[in-house]
């Protein structure tokens, strides 16, 4: 076993070893009616308002793959960009190692549809940038706004996480201002990356902080139906969240997020919210993008199977035609 695959293993087995502690940690003073009727007792337009928000955020999903398919100037049309963005993170996200799972279902499409390994690994590395890229500005915003919550956790000043809000939106300003003016491209053995035009990271900022701000949205709507939740509190939740999946790895935020926003909230966050976010803004997603990746991977290899049909056909056709050719042209030269 390579060390690259040890430690892929270690990652995993710890993360969802933490998953299911933090879950059991949260869980374990509920019986399950009582989680049952706690995501009962949220009303159903509060679940579809948070829904709609869900939607938002897959939809700016897109847009993360849009952008790296055109900084490989490729002009894949949208709908196919959409496509193997939906199916690779709704899946990806849910299952553990995002980077990793939803890489390898984007290889299958980008690749099926022409694209090289160095596009694919571009389009990947882009996306992971705007992820990060929005992740920090939302970070910045609430910390600079709500630095009260995010102090209390972390157990700092409130100075202090002020200041960690300004170097977020400072590195935000700093990748803008190496998009205009740095042209030199970052060389990884035959790979060249430059960085991306300025008009495509203003795309990763706005997209990026968008579809942060849409997640938090969704976690705020199923907790506003027990107690008067802000949406700067549910956004700090969200983001201190983001920060504890990172260092645990834990697959899909499973536990980590559910008992981090729960420490951060207090009774504000109902067990019956946290339930209901990980349903709409995973589970819904999941099992939709699954069987949708089987439809998907039926249709590519029956086109498969019949252009190697039609190739069979034309090669088939073609040895025929010439074997009548050879045939009449020795017909012709038979004496009388």
């Amino acid at each position: 076993m390579t060390a690259k695959k040890f430690l892929t293993y270690l990652m995993l087995v710890v993360g969802f070893g933490a998953a299911f502690y933090l879950l059991y940690h949260t869980f374990r003073d509920y019986t399950v009616d009582q989680v049952v009727q706690s995501v009962a007792d949220i009303p159903p337009v509060h679940l579809a308002i948070a829904l709609v928000f869900a939607f938002g955020s897959y939809l700016c999903l897109t847009g993360f793959d849009w952008a790296g398919v055109r900084y490989v100037k490729n002009d894949l049309p949208y709908r196919k960009i959409a496509l193997a963005s939906f199916i690779a993170l709704s899946i990806g996200q849910s299952v553990g190692l995002s980077g990793l799972s939803s890489g390898a279902l984007r290889y299958r499409y980008y690749a099926h549809w022409g694209m090289s390994t160095e596009d694919v690994a571009k389009i990947v590395l882009l996306s992971g940038v705007t992820v990060g890229i929005g992740m920090a500005v939302l970070t910045g915003i609430v910390m600079i706004l709500n630095p009260a919550d995010a102090a209390g956790v972390l157990k700092l000043s409130e100075s202090v996480v002020t200041m960690i809000g300004i170097a977020c939106l400072a590195v935000t300003a700093l990748y803008l201002l190496l998009a205009a003016t740095l042209r030199t491209p970052l060389k990884i053995r035959s790979w060249s990356f430059p960085m991306p035009t300025l008009k495509i990271a203003l795309a990763q900022v706005v997209i990026g902080t968008i579809n942060f701000a849409l997640v938090a949205a969704c976690l705020r709507e199923v907790m506003a139906t027990t107690a008067d939740v802000s949406y700067l509190k549910a956004a700090t939740a969200f983001v201190l969240a983001n920060m504890a999946i990172l260092i645990t790895h834990a697959p899909g935020g499973l536990g980590v997020l559910e008992a981090t926003v729960r420490h951060v909230m207090g009774n504000e966050a109902s067990i019956g919210a946290l339930v209901a976010f990980r349903v709409i803004y995973f589970f819904v997603p999941f099992f939709i993008g699954l069987p949708l990746s089987l439809i998907v991977e039926a249709v590519f290899r029956a086109r498969k199977a019949r252009r190697k049909g039609e190739g069979h056909a034309e090669v088939h056709g073609e040895a025929h035609r010439k074997a009548h050719g050879e045939a009449m042209a020795m017909a012709e030269t038979r004496p009388a």
